[in-house]
This record gives C-alpha cells, structure tokens and sequence, in this order.
C-alpha cells in the first residue's frame, strides 16, 4: 500500500510516502533560500517522494529556531521559495511547506513565549508575550499562508509540535498565563482561523502536533486531540503526529515508535493522520499504513541518507514504477 496513490480533496499523491519538515540551518541570515535548498528538494522529488514537506520556516525574525532557518516574513522570500516548489513540481512530487514561530526556543537577542519560563539552562529566559505581540505572531501566520499560496505550495502546515510557540501554549509546562490565552486552544484558533482567510479551501492545510510529552502533567494524546477537534472543522485536513520537543526528557526511541500516537490521534478526531518515527525499513512503512496506523508515513533521517530509497526499493517491494531516465543506466537489476 505504500506506493499506491492517495488523495486529499483535489490533491493525488502519486505514494503515501512524505519527506517531513527538517530545520537544514543553510539559508543566509536573512532567510533567503539559496543552491543548497533548490538541490536538497528536487532531489526527493527525483527519488520517488509522494509529498514533500519544506523544513520549518519562519514567520518573523524573532520565530527562528537559528539565524540561518528559511524566512517566509517578507514578500522578498517569495520568489526563491517558488523556485524551491517549481523544482519539486517538475521533478513530479507534491510541496508543502510548514510554517512556524519558534517562541521561546528562537535563539534570538529577545525570544518570547506564552510565560517567562525557559526551555532549559542553555535557553535565554523568553519575555511573557504581551496582547499586541499575541497578535503580531497570529498576523504573521496568515500572512506567512499568503506568501506560501503565491510562492506555489499545495499543502502548508501549521507548526504545533515539537515545542515551539503554538505548542507552548497548548502545554501547561510552559503556559502560565491567567488570561484567556491560559487555554491554549484559544491561540491555537486565532492562528487557524486568521490563516483559512487567506489560503485557499481546495488546497490543503495540516497541523503537526507532538501527541505527548513523555512526562507528567504535559500533553497527552487526548489533550493534543480534543486542541485538534477544537479547530477541525475550521479546515485542517490532516495531523502529522510528531512527539516530545517541549520537555528535556530521554525518549524511549525505536523503529516506528510514534505511529500508535498517530493511530490513537486519528480515532480521537477521525482526521486522517501522517505517522513516523525513525522508520529506516520501507517494510515498516508499509506496515503502517496496510495496518492503518496512518495513512501516509513521513521517513526523515532515511531520506537524508538515501534519497532515492523510494525508486531504488520499489522492486524489492513488489512494485513496478518509472525511473528516472537519465539515471537508467544505475538502475539496480
């Protein structure tokens, strides 16, 4: 079943295989992509990748995770972001493009959060974010979904994973606040809901989430749950359910260890969800999906690794798909 096409309203991936979001910290320090994103991208795309998500991008200047993330804060990111999706377009693979605000994990002279507690001892301590700054970051996820329209891209995903700012709001380890954005949802909404004015309904829109927090007291799959279905029917289409991020916390780690959270996220909201996990066997991926754990399978450090493993294993799997013609002659026998 990996191989075969799935489809979200009008968009047909050619797999169920996805290239999740990962920082790459090679744009310059103003956020502009450059040779190295235009290669990195293209070339999941020669490999056989269904769906291609960009690595976070931020929103603002103080949202990155380090100077050197991609930008997407100016109209001037426009035209180098477009190029990366017209090099994954011609070479046959869908793009996407995560957006995000880093908050108090940006490694900026002033980071903020929902409250001043930090990450950890190597974090700056974030300033708590005042009402106007609520709302510059909200301001800037919408016009962040206005430029990735422009620039191209068919999905876009909202960043709520891994510890940055929409999660730490959604978390009660770093959501301290007493007005009403002390229920995280309620932020969580004004970013959806200034986002679905401006990106277009027929394209889709995604949310990663991380489904725990590997500690007491933190996010559950239950709680990042009832946060999704208290935006679902905005318009999120699908959950990429990632883990962990917010907490500094040794993870039990193995081989598909987040699909059950993606299994347990997708019964609790009935959303189609993308799962991973370490998944270095394209037999496990395909078990995840034949065993409707997910419904698409997003494999990171593999691909990095090897980024024609969907084309070059196809055969192993049983599967006959076309290969790329220039590179025929390597094509394994």
């Amino acid at each position: 079943m990996l191989y075969e096409p799935y489809q979200i309203k009008n968009l047909v991936l050619k797999n169920r295989v996805v290239m999740p979001p990962m920082c790459m910290y090679s744009a310059n320090t103003l956020g502009f992509a450059n040779d190295f994103h235009f290669v990195h991208y293209a070339t999941r795309a020669i490999g056989g990748v269904g769906l291609i998500i960009q690595e976070a991008t931020a929103t603002l200047p103080n949202g990155r995770i380090s100077v050197n993330d991609l930008g997407i804060w100016s109209d001037d990111h426009i035209a180098g972001l477009k190029k990366i999706v017209d090099g994954i377009h011609s070479n046959g693979s869908v793009a996407g493009i995560q957006i995000n605000h880093a908050g108090r994990k940006a490694k900026v002279e002033r980071p903020i959060g929902p409250s001043a507690v930090s990450y950890s001892d190597d974090y700056q301590l974030p300033a708590e974010m005042t009402l106007e700054e609520i709302e510059e970051v909200v301001l800037s996820f919408k016009e962040a979904a206005r430029r990735a329209d422009q620039a191209g891209y068919d999905l876009l995903e909202i960043h709520g994973a891994h510890g940055y700012l929409i999660f730490q709001f959604l978390s009660p380890i770093s959501n301290l606040r007493t007005d009403k954005y002390k229920d995280g949802k309620v932020f969580l909404k004004e970013v959806v809901e200034a986002i679905v004015e401006v990106w277009p309904k027929e394209k889709v829109l995604a949310l990663r989430v991380s489904g725990t927090e590997y500690v007491e007291g933190g996010v559950t799959p239950v709680t990042i749950s009832e946060a999704i279905n208290s935006v679902k029917d905005l318009g999120i289409d699908i959950i990429d359910v990632s883990s962990g991020g917010n907490v500094l916390v040794k993870i039990n780690a193995f081989p598909g260890y987040q699909l059950e959270l993606a299994k347990q996220v997708s019964e609790l909201t009935g959303l189609p969800v993308m799962g991973g996990g370490l998944i270095t066997d394209l037999r496990l991926a395909d078990h995840a999906v034949a065993s409707k754990k997910c419904d698409l399978v997003y494999l990171g450090r593999l691909l990095l690794r090897d980024p024609y493993v969907v084309i070059n294993q196809a055969s192993e799997m049983g599967v006959v798909i076309p290969y790329p013609v220039q590179y025929l002659r390597g094509k394994k026998a």
